[in-house]
């Protein structure tokens, strides 16, 4: 089985380049692609320079999101290797060695066809997490969301204590996935430019019978939101998440028109509140 790489870069060659460095000569990876998401900064000339046989650089023509760009890359490894598995990861990921992406690889199989490992972000673990419910989600826009985000959707330490868990969802900023469930899915969602592609990747695990898994004992240090918050201010973040937030209770958990109301009104209510704090920071 072949293995390869997929980055996404947006405005962020130096922190991609890093991670070239870190992963470029793993002979586990048969491959590694590169797509920059039509950056508009000089990201594409700079990684066209340390481009190789094995490392390709390809870039969008047009900024598709974070799923589109999944999708391009996907496409192109596909187009080489029939049947693989990549590892798809953003730009601000550090491997601490090839032991750990073999071991990962090694983890995927048709019924486990999403594979994530131990996120360490910020001193604290990301690892996977329940699929929420519109009532989740709309709690999950009032103030008090991280603790009732940790008391519903996150699972317990006991949860871990094997070497591999199942779980609804993995942490979007490193995985693994089949090259066979990626086109049975139909590819990513592109109607999220970015933030809950993880929820709707696990409705469809869910709605095809199939698996996604944390390696517990395999950690992967991801400098969270380090691209994102070069990009984007907190308010353009804040609505790029609850855009996505509304398609998906819509789109995939088929909400009714007074709850998706309900969530619309929460987060601007919310919205109004971060405005006001950000103004006196």
């Amino acid at each position: 089985m072949k293995n390869a790489m997929l980055i996404i870069n947006y405005n962020d060659y130096e922190t991609t380049i890093k991670l070239l460095n870190n992963v470029k000569n793993y002979k586990t990876l048969d491959l590694i692609v590169v797509v920059d998401n039509n950056s508009t900064d000089d990201s594409y000339s700079y990684l066209n320079k340390i481009k190789s046989e094995k490392t390709i650089i390809i870039q969008s023509d047009s900024n598709k999101g974070y799923s589109g760009a999944i999708n391009i890359g996907c496409d192109y490894i596909l187009e080489k290797y029939k049947k693989c598995n990549i590892a798809i990861s953003n730009s601000d990921i550090k491997i601490k060695d090839e032991k750990d992406l073999k071991d990962l690889f090694s983890y995927v199989n048709e019924n486990s066809v999403i594979v994530g490992p131990t996120i360490i972000q910020n001193d604290t673990k990301s690892r996977g997490w329940k699929l929420p419910t519109i009532k989740d989600d709309i709690l999950l826009n009032l103030p008090n969301h991280r603790s009732y985000e940790k008391k519903h959707l996150l699972y317990s330490e006991d949860h871990y204590k094997d070497t591999v868990s199942i779980v609804d969802t993995v942490s979007g900023s490193f995985f693994i996935i089949n090259s066979d469930f990626y086109k049975e899915m139909n590819k990513f969602d592109e109607n999220v430019f970015l933030y809950y592609e993880e929820n709707i990747l696990g409705k469809k695990i869910k709605e095809l019978n199939k698996s996604a898994v944390v390696v517990n004992n395999i950690n992967v240090i991801h400098d969270h939101s380090v691209t994102i918050d070069k990009n984007y201010n907190k308010i353009k973040k804040y609505n790029i998440l609850k855009k996505s937030q509304y398609y998906y209770e819509k789109k995939y958990n088929k909400a009714n028109i007074i709850l998706l109301g309900l969530l619309k009104l929460t987060a601007f209510i919310t919205k109004i509140g971060l405005k006001i704090k950000y103004f006196f920071e």
